[in-house]
C-alpha cells in the first residue's frame, strides 16, 4: 500500500513489473513508499521457517524477516493495492484512534457495517439464506448487530 510515511513500516521495493526487489523493516531511508500491510497468505512451511528467525535490534521477530526468507527462495509475491482501496494503520494510539473514527463515520453515513463476516459470506454465496437465518436466530435479537443482519436478509438488491 502506498503511504506518505513508509519509515514506520516494512517497505517493499519493486522493479518496473512490480516484482519484489527488497523488503526492509522500518528503514531510515525507505527505497519506496510501498509498505507491506499485513495481509499474508503463507504455505504450510511457515511455522518451520518462522522458528529459524532471530529477534531484531528492536527485540522483536519481524514479519519482514520471514517475508525475506520467501523472497530469497523466489517464493514471494505482492499485489500492490491501487487507487480506490483504503487501508489504515492501527499500530499506534494515534492511528488506532484515526482508524476507529474513520470506521465510525463510514458506518454511520452509509448505514452499513464494514467487514461484517456474516454479510460477506451471505452476499458471496458462502452461506445460504437458511444458514444466515440460523446465525441470526442464535444471537441476541435486540442487538444492533442482529438487527443489521436481519436487514441484510430483507434487502433484495446488490448495490454493494
Amino acid at each position: 500500500y502506498h503511504v506518505s510515511d513508509p519509515e514506520r513500516f516494512g517497505v517493499v521495493e519493486f522493479d518496473n513489473e512490480f516484482a519484489i526487489k527488497s523488503i526492509e523493516e522500518k528503514p531510515e531511508h525507505p527505497k519506496s513508499n510501498y509498505v507491506s500491510v499485513g495481509l499474508y497468505i503463507y504455505p504450510k512451511d511457515v511455522v518451520k521457517r518462522a522458528k529459524t528467525l532471530t529477534k531484531s535490534k528492536r527485540n522483536e521477530l519481524e514479519i519482514s524477516d520471514l517475508n525475506n526468507l520467501y523472497l530469497r527462495d523466489n517464493l514471494l509475491k505482492a499485489i500492490p493495492m491501487g487507487r480506490g482501496i483504503f487501508w489504515i494503520d492501527a499500530g499506534t494510539p494515534k492511528s488506532l484512534f484515526e482508524a476507529s473514527s474513520f470506521m465510525k463515520i463510514v458506518e454511520e453515513r452509509q448505514d452499513l457495517n464494514i467487514a461484517c463476516i456474516e454479510e460477506i459470506a451471505y452476499r458471496k454465496g458462502f452461506i445460504t439464506k437458511e444458514q444466515m437465518l440460523d446465525l441470526i436466530a442464535s444471537m441476541n435479537q435486540n442487538s444492533t448487530y442482529c438487527k443489521y443482519l436481519k436487514r441484510i436478509i430483507e434487502e433484495q438488491h446488490e448495490l454493494y
